[in-house]
């Protein structure tokens, strides 16, 4: 009999706008049986189209202004896949995503957005900042305020926004109301004779007010006619210098949609019925900017994206039910709040029209009870449960961490090994001799090294999550500078029909290939099976990296060796608090690049160095290994303040977020002693789990700094010293704390 949580079909959802939001909300309040939802998108936060100009005036908080896709799909049970789609084949029910495998679907939504016409006029898309993406825009609009902080005096930066409609007259007043006191210029360029078009002779008045009010120079009926480097070449003749230039013109559609072979109109946007469904095939569902509806037509604008959410929602759970589906019919007018730089605003809808501080007020309001759906999410799980079983000793019904931070402690592993090696003497290794690798028994003269490592599922992105188990397995190679040759995987999938495992399988193991062949590593074969949830491992085999077979051991510290650690410390509890909710989804996908940056060049670098002793720090913590290093013999000392911190990760500690390994491994504080005012909650990164950590490298002292600089320039950016070897004198601390 088929278990109700197997997984049968795939919904993949293209695109975080205000739809797809929408309906993750909605789909996870009823979640389907059976049903695996996948959100696609470039970036872990979308924006707010209604907010946005308030974020360019600095009104918002870039948080205030954005949904956190990462965090709304960790709450709704939904895979995140943080990539760009770059094609639509309806035939195969398949998406090409750039930079990695293609993923296939049972049902497919698009909800990505509009860009701006740049080609349309030559030398646009070379010289043009475009309104979209917002992300770029954002980025390009921080730096332009870094570099007015650093432009020399006397001089003045002359910004050129490109538009006519709502959008751009609305960034054109953000940005001048943002550089009142700042040495800037705003001009905005209008093609049409008059600005907002379709809007009453009141709003445009408001705004035409607040422009000379916020000294935005106008020009109306001035047509570009093409860019060059710094300068607009007019239709008529004319010229408009500028140093920084936004583009905010009519929207256009990415070409992947047309290229797909379905029915798209005289742009390019995906023709849908009043269903929200392709005209050319029933399987792909289109809402916001990028579909039109062909028999009501509509302006792009989010007000419509809102609308279609909940009909979206419904129509998706009907078409994978086999019910009938609703129609939508989008409104005639609709309310339009036009922000005027400060915290003024206009309203236009048909012939009425108002503007003032209370209608700044009054969108505020409406833009704030839209983004208070997805910062206060209901509660995902009865508190207090996982999986339907009792709470897990000493989490406080918090959810066991994936990653390492599902690891056995390492105490109840040694004890266990030291009981049994009473019995079996010749087959345990001895007390305090345990290294991550070991040599297989009866190799030839090249001695081959192995490793095992698992990993719960950390990332609900397969491919991901297959690269990150396999940097894993890799990084005790490296740590006993070993050369990958060859690994076997090891694989629990979560119970799913045949076609979802075959999916799920591929893009697990195209991840860990992804790895594998980075490192000229074999993948040999291995083993599957079905489960609960996602197990992945790897048996990984290696030789020595230099060429004299000298190898790196955890054991050879030295008094007066310093510690230097190559990657920042925090995945455990950043992915402690990802799984409750509190992390940010930046954060979240800083962490994930940390977690695959391999520890190949740094074991060769530590080599080269002459290192003393070297390990990865993984899941029982900095700590946990440092005292596998040091042994019986050999103390440290170490720089709290210098030891490298992952973005976020500081700030959740302080929130009293904590992995649920975090217990087991604090333990080891007994062999701690503070030296001075520490400050008590950052010490608790030395108990945090790590997956896929750094190198905590032993090396000379006179080596160190030179160690250092050849890491960073290999990439390793926050890699520094963290601490010194000294000579236990049979105190109470091992490791001293500053």
């Amino acid at each position: 009999m088929q278990s109700p949580n197997t997984i049968v079909r795939d919904l993949v959802l293209v695109g975080g706008g205000h739809s797809h939001a929408l309906v993750l909300r909605m789909l996870a309040m009823r979640p389907l049986a059976g049903l695996r939802i996948t959100l696609v998108s470039p970036a872990s936060h979308t924006p707010y189209s209604g907010m946005l100009p308030g974020l360019v005036a600095g009104h918002y908080r870039f948080e205030q202004a954005h949904i956190d896709l990462a965090r709304l799909c960790q709450w709704a049970g939904v895979r995140f896949i943080m990539a760009q789609v770059t094609a639509l084949d309806p035939v195969a029910q398949r998406l090409s995503l750039a930079g990695r495998p293609a993923i296939e679907y049972d049902l497919v939504s698009l909800d990505i957005g509009s860009q701006p016409e740049l080609d349309s006029v030559p030398g646009a898309r070379a010289h043009a900042v475009p309104v979209k993406p917002v992300a770029g825009l954002w980025q390009r609009w921080q730096d332009l305020l870094l570099r007015l902080e650093a432009q020399p005096a006397g001089k003045t930066c002359r910004i050129a926004v490109v538009g006519g409609g709502a959008g751009s007259v609305e960034l054109a007043l953000a940005m001048a109301h943002r550089l009142a006191d700042r040495p800037a210029e705003v001009a905005l360029w209008c093609g049409a004779p008059e600005i907002l078009q379709g809007y009453n002779a009141g709003a445009r008045k408001a705004v035409t007010a607040a422009l000379a009010r916020h000294g935005v120079a106008l020009a109306v009926g001035a047509r570009v006619a093409q860019v060059e480097a710094n300068c607009l070449l007019l239709q008529d003749g004319g010229e408009a210098r500028f140093d920084e230039l936004f583009w905010c013109t009519g929207a256009a559609a990415a070409p992947w949609v047309a290229a797909s072979g379905l029915a798209v109109d005289g742009q390019g946007f995906l023709a849908v019925s009043d269903t929200l469904q392709s005209i050319a095939d029933p399987r792909v569902f289109g809402a916001g900017d990028i579909a039109t509806q062909v028999k009501h037509p509509r302006p792009k604008a989010g007000v419509y994206a809102v609308r279609q959410g909940p009909v979206l929602a419904h129509n998706l759970r009907a078409a994978l039910l086999g019910k009938p589906l609703r129609e939508h019919r989008p409104q005639q007018r609709f309310l339009s709040l036009v922000s005027l730089g400060d915290r003024l605003a206009a309203a236009d809808r048909g012939p009425f029209s108002a503007s003032g501080a209370w209608v700044w007020r009054w969108k505020d309001a409406i833009d704030r009870k839209f983004m208070a759906r997805f910062e206060q999410l209901p509660p995902s799980m009865p508190r207090g449960k996982w999986g339907g079983l009792p709470d897990p000793a000493g989490t406080s019904g918090q959810a066991p961490c994936g990653g390492c931070g599902a690891k056995v402690g390492a105490d109840p592993l040694a004890r266990a090994l030291a009981e049994l090696a009473r019995d079996f003497p010749r087959h345990c290794p001895p007390a305090g001799t345990v290294e991550d690798t070991a040599a297989i028994p009866g190799s030839a003269t090249t001695a081959v090294l192995q490793s095992l490592d698992m990993l719960r599922e950390l990332v609900a992105d397969p491919w991901l999550m297959g690269r990150i188990a396999a940097n894993h397995a890799l990084s005790d190679l490296y740590a006993s500078g070993a050369r990958p040759v060859s690994a076997l995987a090891a694989l629990t999938l979560p119970y799913a029909g045949p076609a979802i495992l075959g999916r799920e399988l591929k893009q697990l193991l195209a991840g860990a290939l992804d790895e594998f062949a980075g490192a000229d590593c074999v993948l040999a074969g291995g083993h599957s099976m079905q489960g609960p949830e996602l197990n992945i491992g790897f048996v990984v085999n290696g030789v020595a990296m230099a060429g004299d077979g000298r190898l790196l051991g955890k054991r050879g510290l030295k008094p007066g060796d310093k510690l230097v650690l190559a990657k920042p410390l925090g995945t455990g509890v950043l992915f402690a608090a990802h799984m409750q909710l509190l992390a940010d989804g930046r954060h979240v996908a800083s962490a994930i690049d940390s977690m695959l940056a391999s520890n190949g060049p740094a074991a060769e670098l530590a080599l080269a160095s002459g290192a003393s002793a070297c390990t990865d720090v993984t899941g029982f913590g900095l700590l946990g290994h440092l005292l596998e290093m040091l042994g019986d013999n050999r103390a440290a000392s170490l720089f709290l303040q210098r030891i490298p911190v992952l973005e976020g990760a500081r700030e959740c500690l302080y929130e009293g977020v904590r992995s649920s390994m975090h217990p087991a491994n604090a333990a080891a504080g007994s062999s701690l002693c503070l030296d001075g005012q520490v400050d008590e909650t950052l010490l608790q990164i030395l108990f945090d789990p790590q997956t896929s950590g750094g190198l905590l490298i032993g090396v000379a002292g006179d080596r160190a700094d030179g160690l250092c600089n050849a890491l960073r320039q290999a990439g390793y950016d926050r890699a520094g010293i963290i601490g010194e070897v000294l000579v236990r004198d049979g105190g109470a601390g091992v490791v001293t704390v500053s």
